[in-house]
């Protein structure tokens, strides 16, 4: 395996690892600790569950699924294109049947319903403030390696169609500008978290003006409380008071660095603290371990959960190894040209 193959497969495996691991999780930290205890192993959803009650061990959720149906859309067309953003998000939503599905958010329900509508793109997605922008951007990092504004520019694109606001293109464009800088040989967890906040400035710029807090606020809040002295537990119930764990796109993302700060790029355990941070625990985990998963490489994820994950149909059904080996392609074809 090639070093680049093992950043990919790192990150995609990584997404998937935090969603399916995070997905039992309550909404809150005091319910997941009286369901789980501490949250450190393989389980499914409770039968209360809010939304995923039902699912088993392993399963990865819409989180992981929209990511790997854009990026196979990409590979598809060659390049991120508009066409590709929306073909891959048709493309899930239908697979899903996203009109009876009740895992699609409701930005991207939103800007779907008017896609299939015949609906003009570039103007879907201009009420779509939650998360579902970062949580499936990642793979359009890994094409860029040390290229933050190739990243941005690209998480823009494939924002337009469900969340082109403010806060959803800078939280995207945050992730993909990390996962851009954590592909590239030998860089630091600073060097990843710095790229991140300064591609959240910068995709703060594009997008509809939308109310709230700014993403790069909250990445610096969760920072500061990830990397205290105080104990793992306090630590995560200040992230979810303070920082918050819920689908609003700067608490998601910031809560996405905090978790990826105190893991110190560990993928695994990345996943844990965002199984037992709670909130929209899965999302979280997706973003927070797709780029721990570049940053440490695929070889850091331990053997037993790539086995775990590989057990899951709809893992499977993504065919993800090809999806590695076509980003790779895309990512390499430039560097031969040259």
């Amino acid at each position: 395996m090639t070093n680049m193959l093992n950043k990919i497969l790192g990150c995609l495996y990584g997404q998937a690892l935090g969603d399916a691991f995070a997905m039992p999780a309550q909404v809150h930290p005091d319910d997941t600790e009286r369901a789980f205890g501490w949250l450190d192993s393989w389980q499914p959803a409770p039968a209360d569950h809010i939304v995923h009650a039902g699912l088993p061990a392993g399963r990865i959720t819409d989180d992981s699924e929209q990511s790997f149906s854009i990026a196979q859309a990409v590979i598809d067309a060659g390049g991120v294109t508009l066409e590709a953003a929306v073909n891959g998000l048709v493309a899930w939503y239908d697979r899903v049947d996203g009109d009876n599905s009740p895992y699609v958010g409701p930005s991207t329900r939103r800007g779907l319903n008017a896609l299939k509508r015949g609906e003009n793109p570039r103007e879907t997605g201009l009420w779509g403030d939650t998360n579902g922008a970062p949580m499936r951007i990642a793979p359009i990092g890994l094409l860029h390696p040390g290229d933050i504004e190739g990243a941005v520019a690209d998480a823009v694109t494939v924002c337009m169609p469900t969340h082109f606001t403010g806060p959803a293109v800078s939280g995207a464009a945050a992730v993909a500008a990390a996962v851009a800088q954590a592909v590239v040989d030998g860089v630091s967890l600073e060097d990843v978290i710095t790229a991140g906040l300064h591609g959240a400035a910068l995709g703060a710029t594009h997008g509809r003006r939308w109310f709230g807090c700014s993403a790069p606020f909250k990445i610096e809040q969760a920072l500061a409380i990830a990397t205290n002295n105080s104990n793992t537990r306090i630590r995560l119930r200040r992230l979810f008071d303070e920082v918050g764990a819920t689908l609003n796109v700067p608490e998601t993302v910031g809560a996405a660095f905090g978790l990826l700060a105190m893991a110190q790029g560990d993928p695994k355990q990345t996943a844990i603290l965002a199984a037992n941070l709670s909130g929209d625990a899965d999302t979280i985990g997706a973003i927070a371990c797709a780029m721990a998963g570049t940053y440490a490489g695929f070889d850091a994820i331990p053997a037993e959960d790539v086995a775990v994950l590989e057990g899951d149909e709809v893992f499977r059904s993504y065919q993800v190894r090809a999806i590695a080996a076509g980003l790779q392609l895309m990512i390499e074809a430039p560097a031969r040209a040259r």
